[in-house]
């Protein structure tokens, strides 16, 4: 699994995934700062990339497009750097690592973490 950090991430986080094993890249070093939501789907459906963000764009996206892939990482909470969450948003990346190549929106946040198989499916 690659994971593709958004801009509304640090940059640090790429150092944290590292460490833990995880690839990862920072959007800020593949493409442009004025990239689209839509742009930066594409790359990472393109070059098989997961997204991590802090975004619910990404989401919206998937459900408007009843899209498959890419799998979206959502963080969420106050507090979304990583010496804040990186122990749980690396846990949750190991446990749902097979899901995550398959099609998933993955939503962590401090009290628990929710996942949604793609295409993402209305509730009715």
């Amino acid at each position: 699994m690659r994971l593709l950090l958004d801009m509304n991430l640090s940059p640090r986080w790429v150092e944290v995934l590292a460490e833990a094993q995880v690839e990862a890249v920072h959007w800020s070093s593949v493409g442009p700062a004025g990239a689209t939501d839509a742009q930066i789907m594409a790359y990472a459906r393109a070059n098989d990339y997961v997204i991590l963000t802090h975004d619910l764009d990404f989401s919206a996206i998937l459900a408007a497009t009843r899209g498959e892939k890419p799998s979206v990482v959502q963080l969420r909470g106050d507090d979304i750097s990583p010496e804040a969450i990186s122990g749980q948003v690396i846990a949750a990346l190991r446990q749902m690592a097979l899901e995550l190549e398959e099609g998933i929106l993955l939503t962590v946040d401090p009290s628990r973490t929710r996942l949604r198989v793609l295409p993402l499916q209305s509730r009715g």
